[in-house]
């Protein structure tokens, strides 16, 4: 088979690529396995009752149903859902923004697709320019989104040794540099894989540091606010006419709806809906049906509040207290965990690298992500100096307690083993 060089990048091997297929062999095909990798959600059943509660409403609607089912939607979106974000979103925290400011993408990974290539790879003037990932690791699945190479650059981060067994990343600005090969800047808050939510005032550099330069600050709020609003930190949210804010409606417990919302100026929208609708001519209508019914009186907000953050809470009390027992005696520490769904595990001098840990813990039945594919944009030589980028993992704790103390109990054998 003779394939073009999108093609050869595009079928190869790659992190997000191999994330998903476990997931996918854990969650249908092997449901014994003990899944601590991923980043799917949990079952909550409350929500799971809310969401057919709005099914069913919708489905005994002819009119409805026909506009989930039967028709395109617009190439920006559902008007009618337009509408009730940027109300939420500007009676929450005061933003000018409009239904211009927002489009809706099929997910968050289909919408920084097209935002990435949209700033970064071939200029029209024949120049090069990157995404620059001011906080190294990162989201694994940004990695392969590119069309040219190389289309991201990175800064590895401060350390701060906590109390507890923990640590936390911090940007390093002293190290951080933005230039005119810089196309944008991109974080996500909270951070996947780590659980980091960077401080009010480290956005506010970042934001400063991308409008002189001229260059927008996407931030990526797949776990963050206004909802789901897993953030256990204070966290002021932001967003101005220079940032590009990308939301979610996956962690709030609809992963398989597809349904994201961009949140950026009007020209950045107008640039984002032609080229997504080339590339996909219309979202899906399930996650904006029940969006509509989720927007329009305010729901999406109980829900964050009152049921996922609390629940998610509860789950990391238990997964906190669960590895320090189990991990206790192993050089091992925690990234502080501020938000998201999962715990950033670091084994110092680790003796086996983490991919290496990742392929023994399957072959016992346990399910975890590997760290060194989130190590997004550090080049070769830097990662060679730096053997921290080869002695993380990431787990989930969106799994029952049963579960996440069973994977601990593998994962402290495992590692004890190595180091012994």
């Amino acid at each position: 088979m003779q394939l073009s060089s999108f093609g050869h990048k595009f079928s190869a091997e790659s992190g997000i690529v191999t994330l998903m297929e476990d997931l996918g062999a854990a969650l249908n095909d092997n449901p014994d396995i003990l899944f601590m990798g991923g980043g799917n959600p949990a079952r909550i059943e409350a929500l799971e009752v809310l969401f057919k509660e709005r099914l069913d409403n919708i489905l005994s609607d002819k009119d409805a149903r026909h506009s989930m089912l039967g028709v395109y939607q617009s190439p920006q979106g559902d008007s009618e859902l337009l509408d009730y974000v940027a109300k939420l979103l500007s009676q929450q925290h005061g933003w000018d923004i409009t239904a211009k400011n927002i489009a809706i993408s099929n997910g968050s990974q289909a919408a920084f697709f097209v935002l990435f290539n949209l700033f970064a790879g071939l200029q029209t003037d024949g120049s090069r320019k990157q995404i620059q990932l001011p906080l190294a690791p990162e989201y694994l699945g940004y990695g392969d989104s590119g069309l040219t190479e190389p289309f991201f650059t990175a800064t590895k981060p401060t350390i701060e040794l906590l109390d507890q067994q923990q640590f936390k990343y911090h940007v390093d600005f002293n190290e951080l540099e933005v230039n005119t090969d810089s196309a944008a800047l991109c974080v996500s808050r909270p951070t996947n894989p780590t659980g980091n939510v960077l401080t009010d005032s480290e956005i506010e550099k970042l934001d400063a540091l991308a409008q002189n330069q001229d260059i927008p600050l996407i931030i990526d709020g797949a776990y963050g606010t206004p909802f789901p609003n897993i953030i256990f930190e204070q966290a002021s949210p932001h967003w101005n006419d220079n940032t590009i804010l990308v939301l979610s409606l996956s962690k709030l417990g609809l992963p398989g709806a597809r349904t994201g919302f961009v949140v950026a100026r009007e020209e950045i929208i107008n640039a984002y809906t032609r080229a997504n609708t080339i590339l996909n001519l219309a979202c899906g209508n399930l996650g904006t049906a029940l969006g509509k019914s989720l927007f329009q009186d305010g729901e999406i907000l109980r829900c964050g509040n009152q049921i996922v953050k609390p629940f998610y809470q509860s789950r990391l009390d238990h997964a906190v207290t669960t590895c320090q027992r189990e991990l206790a005696g192993l050089p091992y520490r925690i990234h502080k965990p501020e938000g998201a769904i999962f715990l950033w595990l670091w084994f110092e001098g680790l003796p086996i690298n983490s991919q290496t840990l990742y392929e023994q813990l399957k072959n016992q039945g346990l399910l975890v992500v590997p760290g060194e594919p989130f190590f997004v944009g550090i080049n070769n030589d830097e990662k060679r100096a730096w053997p921290h980028h080869k002695e993380c993992i990431r787990v989930s704790y969106a799994q029952p307690p049963e579960v996440i103390e069973a994977g601990f109990k593998l994962i402290a054998s495992t590692v004890k083993q190595a180091f012994n």
